[in-house]
């Protein structure tokens, strides 16, 4: 999943690597907004720590849909901050091998960023290009410029909680790989790296409270 990257200077600038993915790792041509309300089962997944994660076939053609949450104790603007910062991406993305902004828009409205991601061993390495649109602090659309990855686009969303002190982060993708590799592999792929992220991402943004 297009995931994260570099230092966000102030609220007229936004910065973001949204790679998922985070590599994936990430700009919107999915779902204007990610599905915010959620059952039972989920919100107690979600007390204990854990991202919540499905990943399934995506009925529009991608190799992989994903959808996921976790809950972080740190507020939107910490946790957007961390994001954005490359050198926590390094941290928070353990497959991401770099991270670097090509270009700025006018007002830090949107970006365009390089991921260099191992993705899944033994295959090589995967360059994601993707560029960000961002509304501060709220939310993140991604969407593929070039690289190795046939097809990435998706968003983020964080919504304040507990009086904005703690940050509901939602990740919505859709992915294919550009090389032969079939779906269901990648589709495993996607389910074991994008739960590693996110809990890498909450002890980042909570650890720098």
């Amino acid at each position: 999943m297009p995931v994260f990257g570099c230092q966000q200077p102030g609220p007229s600038t936004p910065q973001f690597t949204a790679s998922l993915i985070m590599l994936f790792i990430s700009i919107l041509t999915v779902s204007a907004n990610a599905q915010t309300t959620l059952d039972k089962s989920t919100l107690a997944r979600l007390q204990t720590g854990a991202a919540v994660v499905d990943v399934r076939p995506d009925p529009e053609g991608a190799s992989g849909l994903v959808q996921a949450v976790i809950d972080i104790p740190a507020p939107p603007k910490r946790v957007w901050e961390v994001m954005l910062d490359c050198a926590h991406s390094k941290r928070a993305i353990p497959a991401l091998i770099s991270c670097r902004v090509l270009e700025r828009g006018a007002g830090g409205r949107y970006d365009i960023r390089e991921h260099v991601v191992q993705w899944l061993w033994p295959l090589p390495s995967v360059r994601s290009v993707f560029r960000s649109d961002y509304q501060l602090y709220e939310h993140i659309a991604f969407k593929r410029v070039e690289g190795d990855l046939a097809l990435l686009e998706g968003e983020w969303r964080l919504v304040p909680l507990n009086d904005g002190t703690s940050t509901r982060l939602f990740y919505r993708a859709r992915m294919t790989p550009g090389w032969a590799v079939p779906d269901a592999i990648a589709r495993a792929a996607i389910e074991s790296d994008v739960p590693k992220t996110l809990a890498a991402l909450r002890r980042e943004a909570a650890g720098h409270e």
